[in-house]
């Protein structure tokens, strides 16, 4: 391609045989005028004057799962400002629906409605008919979902769903003929819904009308070969998957079938690591209760009871009307409350959660499991870290061998300010747990640093062959360079600059061992002006000359998942301007830097609106203020040494020291300051 090509005169077209065109691609010129506009953070909710914005940016949160703001908020106020709001009631009423609140859902789309038909019986929108109708068949409610289901059908865009609905609740009574008039209908406006195809033709079964039923079943298949429905009932083989199992049996039970649907969990042959076998049980003590076989029900309750509970994560909306109808039938059964607190928890009925752990603990004190959720509960909802801690020592006494219990334990630890000193001796004891995680040996390695002994740091980094996690960006790399500025400042200290410079250049070319490479964006004005010392320290003038430039040249920092005007290492940038006798440009940058620590203190902290993850938050949710006003008090510190203001430095130093003890920039720094390192 010659070299002044440029992309917009490029054009790909990829021909068949016979001249048809596969592929034709081409940029396209921008277009004048276009009204997209970048993104902006929308304001608080209180400080939103219109309803219908209030609705549409919670509509927008919602539709993006937005990582750090809530749609509800957004709904709530208007709902504050108008009980009655039509369309709030009904997103609210979603939002309770999708927590499994099932009842609060119904009384929210109760609202929208009287709202809706306040002037006329049937709105011209029927979707919060339709929602109305899904939560009271959940409710077991089903006369007056009917109810609601067909009013929704009066609206166009719900004709089709609604009719389904309607015609599922048909097939659970026996009304097939009903049934398939609805489903009829559905399938007028929507051919190649495959759960109304699959009705119909349960309902020509039911009929006799057999021959029909295994030619639509027949199609259907030739629609979607995985449609395990279809298959199920011309008798072709399942899935191995169990998760298949129990969608299907749920889509039966929808259907009227109990007794298919009660079979094929039985039946079912769950893989060993599927998690499955719990709930393969739960259900089918479900579907035997509701067919009035109460002793099948017992029996099967005291099996899930008994099965393994590894990799046995409930997330279904009807799993919580399963498992609560457990927890109703045997008060002595501790695994199910555990599995419905796992799937509250996931909904955000935190407090709920947590209550039915401790009944789950209390029934089996030696679950060390439900120790550790309780431990995650108590620290991150209910603000008690002391019942955290006692918590996952109960945990890790339990499962001393769960490396995973392990390495939470020792976070939490860290969260709540355990010395270094102690949380190092405690991995050190359990090396054998220590080298099954890379998140544990990083962690490790972290420790060494942080009490003075980067060389066996150094060994557990390169004794390992790190994989890369979400959440763990940039730990490894982290604490690599770490340790060769540790070991390159001692070389300085003692007064070999040559080894001092390897040790700086090594931070700079980091092993593929490590897994990772350095952000784009990532501050590395610490080593260049570290490496920059060394080189003018054994003669190598110009060389130092061209780092300190390289340190003075990056801007800001991309630290936390986000982007930072000035981090703890812009300090370095400033240090590199005196160096190469730029003191009034480092004064001014000094300057900055402190005021932009200044207003550090007194800003309250939030979440950046554009983060799409918090990986200091994976497990335990972290002080926000605290951790900025630590960052505020080592740049504080930084400006301070800068100026030759020693006894000051150490001042918010032992700030640090007093809000987070591993803090790594603060022990490193201290060490400066008391040369000690």
């Amino acid at each position: 391609m010659p070299a002044e090509t440029c992309r917009d005169a490029l054009h790909l077209t990829l021909v068949a045989r016979g001249g048809r065109r596969l592929i034709d691609i081409q940029r396209q010129p921008d277009r004048e005028g276009d009204p997209t506009e970048p993104a902006t953070e929308p304001p608080d909710p209180a400080d939103i004057a219109s309803a219908d914005e209030l609705y549409v940016t919670g509509l927008h949160l919602s539709q993006y799962r937005h990582a750090t703001r809530a749609p509800e908020l957004y709904w709530f106020e208007a709902l504050r400002r108008d009980p009655l709001d039509s369309r709030c009631n009904n997103a609210i009423g979603l939002w309770r629906f999708r927590r499994g609140e099932f009842d609060l859902a119904e009384r929210s789309f109760s609202l929208a409605l009287k709202r809706l038909r306040r002037r006329n019986p049937n709105p011209y929108d029927g979707e919060a008919f339709y929602n109305l109708g899904v939560a009271l068949r959940l409710l077991g409610r089903d006369r007056k979902a009917y109810d609601a289901f067909n009013k929704a059908t009066w609206n166009a865009a719900w004709a089709a769903a609604g009719h389904l609905a309607a015609a599922e609740i048909d097939a659970g009574r026996g009304a097939w003929e009903t049934a398939l008039a609805h489903v009829e209908e559905t399938l007028r406006r929507d051919a190649d819904n495959l759960r109304a195809r699959d009705l119909k033709a349960l309902c020509l079964r039911h009929l006799g009308r057999g021959v029909e039923a295994v030619a639509l079943f027949t199609a259907t298949l030739a629609l979607d070969p995985l449609d395990f429905l279809a298959r199920d009932a011309l008798g072709r083989p399942l899935s191995w998957d169990s998760q298949v199992i129990l969608d299907l049996a749920l889509d039966y039970s929808r259907m009227g079938d109990l007794e298919r649907a009660y079979k094929l969990v039985v039946d079912a042959a769950p893989r060993p690591d599927s998690g499955t076998a719990p709930l393969l049980q739960y259900y089918a003590a479900w579907f035997a209760d509701r067919l009035g076989r109460k002793a099948d029900a017992i029996r099967h309750r005291q099996l899930a009871r008994a099965a393994d509970s590894d990799y046995c994560f409930p997330s279904r909306l009807e799993e919580i009307l399963i498992l609560r109808a457990a927890v109703d039938a045997d008060a002595t059964d501790p695994k199910a409350p555990y599995y419905l607190a796992n799937l509250l928890y996931d909904k955000r009925r935190h407090d709920e959660a947590i209550a039915l752990w401790e009944r789950s603990a209390k029934l089996d004190p030696n679950f060390a499991i439900v120790w550790r959720n309780l431990g995650i509960g108590y620290f991150n909802i209910a603000g008690k870290p002391d019942l955290a801690v006692a918590a996952y020592d109960n945990a890790h006494q339990r499962a001393p061998a769960d490396a995973r219990v392990f390495y939470e334990r020792d976070q939490l630890w860290k969260r709540i300010g355990v010395s270094p000193e102690k949380r190092l001796r405690e991995l050190e004891a359990r090396l054998d747990l220590v080298t099954l995680r890379d998140d544990l040996c990083i962690e490790l390695s972290a420790l060494y640093n942080q009490v003075g002994q980067p060389d066996k740091a150094l060994a557990t980094l390169l004794g390992r062959n790190f994989q890369p996690w979400e959440g763990g960006e940039g730990m490894a790399l982290e604490q690599y360079t770490r340790v060769r500025l540790l070991l390159g400042r001692a070389a300085l200290k003692c007064g070999d600059a040559a080894a001092a410079r390897r040790e700086f250049q090594s931070a700079l070319d980091t092993p593929c061992s490590l897994g990772e490479s350095r952000h784009l964006l990532t501050n590395q004005s610490d080593i260049h002006y570290w490496l920059g010392t060394a080189c003018a320290a054994v003669g190598d003038e110009a060389s130092g000359r061209a780092h300190w430039r390289a340190a003075v040249k990056f801007k800001g920092d991309f630290t936390g998942m986000e982007v930072r005007p000035f981090s703890e290492k812009t300090y370095y940038s400033a240090l590199s301007m005196r160096k190469l006798g730029n003191e009034a440009e480092c004064a001014s940058l000094l300057d900055a830097i402190g005021d932009y620590a200044k207003t550090l203190l007194n800003t309250n902290s939030e979440i950046d609106y554009f983060a799409t993850s918090l990986p200091t938050m994976l497990i335990f949710e972290d002080d926000l203020q605290k951790r900025q006003e630590t960052s505020a008090y080592i740049m504080m510190a930084q400006v301070d040494l800068a100026r030759g203001a020693v006894a000051d430095a150490k001042n918010w130093l032992q700030q640090v020291r007093r809000l987070n003890p591993n803090h790594a920039y603060g022990a490193d720094l201290w060490a400066e300051v008391n040369n000690d390192r």
